[in-house]
């Protein structure tokens, strides 16, 4: 590991450290009120990763639906004395975090959630090979249990992020007969992706690894399946404190259990979430 690296990943991690407690000890709404009294400890570890696209409208591909994804240079250094440019997106555009009221009333937006809800325990679930034979896979509550079996118990409160693989045809080209991000390379239709089923996600939040906080994450659209519309497993996702991480990229460089993630992005006023640079902390 190269000295930069090293001063950064410590730089990151007395960031974390601090935001962590700052956040358990002062809250972080907009009255500065108490909201959540529980205390951590960050681990060591020696890498910095990132788990997020970089953000360009040129190859990020928007959801359906979504507003329109633009980046223009208003000023530059030659001309102004200064570069600058003006970004037009959804809050739901490329890698980025979902916030509790993005799917619930009077629930949590991002300026009202603590700066520890940001830093989670995580683990990774790989379903490549499932997803190469299916890509409609769901994991069940069968399939976390066996998992638990070679690997341990998920951590409480912590992101479980699936691994697809599907982050390999990231980009904006769609159609039903063509490999593309939307159907997760399969030629097989428009809109088709794996992800987490109804009953496993119960079976988290039940088991306390999405409990007051947590988080699932996935290197596709969402954690719902494609063969869901009303996108029932984000709703249940986000309740209390969690989150859903969506298009993540880069969970090769992550360990299958004690790595963390630090959820980076803006903290818009009343945000249904944002674009957000994601941060894998390896042991």
């Amino acid at each position: 590991m190269s000295r930069r690296t090293s001063v950064l990943a410590v730089a990151l991690a007395l960031t974390a450290s601090v935001a962590y407690l700052a956040g358990s000890a002062a809250g972080s709404g907009a009255g500065g009120t108490t909201t959540s009294g529980e205390r951590t400890a960050i681990p060591g570890f020696s890498r910095v990763v990132f788990l997020s696209h970089a953000n360009d409208p040129v190859r990020t591909p928007v959801f359906p639906g979504d507003p329109p994804f633009s980046l223009t240079t208003k000023f530059t250094v030659h001309d102004d004395g200064f570069y600058l440019q003006y970004i037009k997106e959804g809050e739901h555009t490329g890698t980025h975090y979902s916030a509790p009221c993005h799917f619930h009333v009077a629930a949590r937006c991002a300026d009202e959630l603590d700066p520890g809800d940001f830093i989670l325990p995580a683990v990774v679930v790989d379903v490549r090979a499932r997803v190469h034979e299916n890509v409609d896979f769901q994991v069940s509550v069968a399939y976390l249990k066996k998992w638990q079996e070679q690997h341990g118990a998920f951590p409480k409160n912590s992101a479980v992020l699936l691994w697809t693989g599907c982050d390999r045809w990231w980009g904006p080209r769609i159609g039903r007969d063509v490999p593309t991000y939307y159907n997760c390379g399969s030629a097989a239709g428009r809109f088709r992706q794996p992800g987490f089923s109804k009953a496993a996600v119960r079976w988290l939040i039940h088991n306390g690894v999405l409990a007051k906080r947590g988080a699932l994450g996935t290197d596709t659209f969402g954690p719902d399946p494609g063969s869901d519309p009303t996108f029932f497993e984000t709703f249940l996702t986000l309740r209390k404190h969690r989150f859903t991480l969506e298009n993540l990229t880069n969970l090769d460089a992550m360990p299958t259990t004690g790595g963390w993630i630090v959820i980076g992005g803006p903290r818009n006023r009343h945000g249904s979430g944002a674009p957000s640079t994601i941060f894998g902390l390896t042991p």
